[in-house]
């Protein structure tokens, strides 16, 4: 039960979605030995955890508990429900320090402790759904890109986070339709899909984070070799690491 979707192409199509940005995200295809990843990887959002990393500084972390303690009140997270709700309604950048003031020492091994618990597993899919891969989803079927497409459009949306504005999944995929016309509208995929890894890859170079080994890197070799419906097998390099789906 690791929430994988039922239509078996649409399943594929998501699995390897899933198991491209854990890669970025966790350095392995295997997405559900993520569930009690915590730590402050220094990046302004201040604690980083789960299968999307959720964080302390940006909300999600706050929802996904939430959600949580209405599955089981008493879980081992519970208690830091005050303080991350004191975190959100601080500055976003007194956010990071705050992450650490108000949920040191005890935090990060209550987080793994509860990624045993089926619920807090649960509320992890649930959320990563409805927050980054159902607006991804919907959002590539509208452009009419298929699985590559589908797959960056999810890297975006976890990477950047849902919203309008340019820096956000939404933004970055207006400043793309604005650029380049979608499959739907007759475009050419491949270019398309090419011009959404260019908008994005203007953001992370704003942002300081545009690696020549990473996301961008990953999909601009990906579209490289034309395999837009990600026949397998699928091979592609994340952070100097070499991943293969096989057939």
């Amino acid at each position: 039960m690791d929430g994988r979707a039922e239509d078996p192409e649409l399943a594929r199509c998501k699995e390897l979605a899933l198991q491209m940005t854990s890669t970025a995200e966790n350095s392995t295809l295997d997405w559900p030995t993520a569930y009690g990843y915590i730590e402050d990887i220094g990046d302004g959002r201040g604690y980083t955890g789960g299968l999307v990393g959720f964080c302390s500084g940006t909300g999600d972390m706050l929802a996904l508990l939430r959600r949580y303690a209405e599955r089981a009140p008493d879980n081992p997270l519970a208690p830091y429900l005050e303080a991350l709700t004191a975190i959100m309604a601080a500055p976003y950048s007194r956010r990071p320090k705050l992450s650490h003031r108000l949920l040191d020492p005890g935090f990060v091994p209550a987080w793994r402790a509860a990624a045993d618990d089926p619920a807090f597993r649960q509320a992890q899919r649930e959320l990563r759904d409805e927050v980054y891969w159902d607006p991804a989803l919907e959002a590539a079927r509208a452009d009419g890109v298929g699985p590559l497409g589908l797959a960056i459009y999810y890297d975006v949306s976890v990477n950047h986070g849902p919203g309008e504005d340019r820096e956000s999944f939404g933004g970055i995929l207006e400043t793309a339709r604005a650029a380049c016309p979608t499959p739907a509208a007759g475009g050419d995929e491949a270019r398309y899909l090419a011009t959404v890894v260019d908008a994005r890859a203007a953001v992370l170079k704003e942002w300081g984070d545009l690696q020549p080994d990473g996301r961008v890197a990953a999909h601009r070799a990906l579209l490289a070799t034309g395999n837009l419906r990600l026949a397998p097998p699928v091979s592609w390099s994340m952070y100097g690491d070499r991943f293969t789906v096989p057939a």
